[in-house]
């Protein structure tokens, strides 16, 4: 019985790893991509900065909720293996 914990222990350990780093990829991804979209419509489009900013960092925080909850599963997971 004990080395059927251990399993679920590494098997919980080995999740949280997988989730923070598949979880934050995509993110940092597409953060990149709307980072540089923003870029390149203010280089073509000066007068548009100010309209864009808000819109920018709204879509940025809305994109950044998914890594945070990857790296709220992987906590939970991590409290799991040693509360127990």
């Amino acid at each position: 019985m004990e080395e059927f914990v251990s399993y679920v222990k590494i098997a919980a350990l080995l999740g949280a790893a997988f989730t923070v780093a598949i979880g934050t990829m995509g993110p940092a991804l597409s953060q990149g991509l709307v980072g540089s979209k923003a870029c390149e419509n203010v280089a073509k489009y000066p007068e548009s900065s100010g309209k864009l900013f808000p819109v920018l960092i709204t879509s940025l925080a809305i994109i950044e909720t998914s890594s945070l909850a990857c790296v709220g599963i992987a906590v939970a997971l991590i409290y799991y293996v040693f509360a127990s």
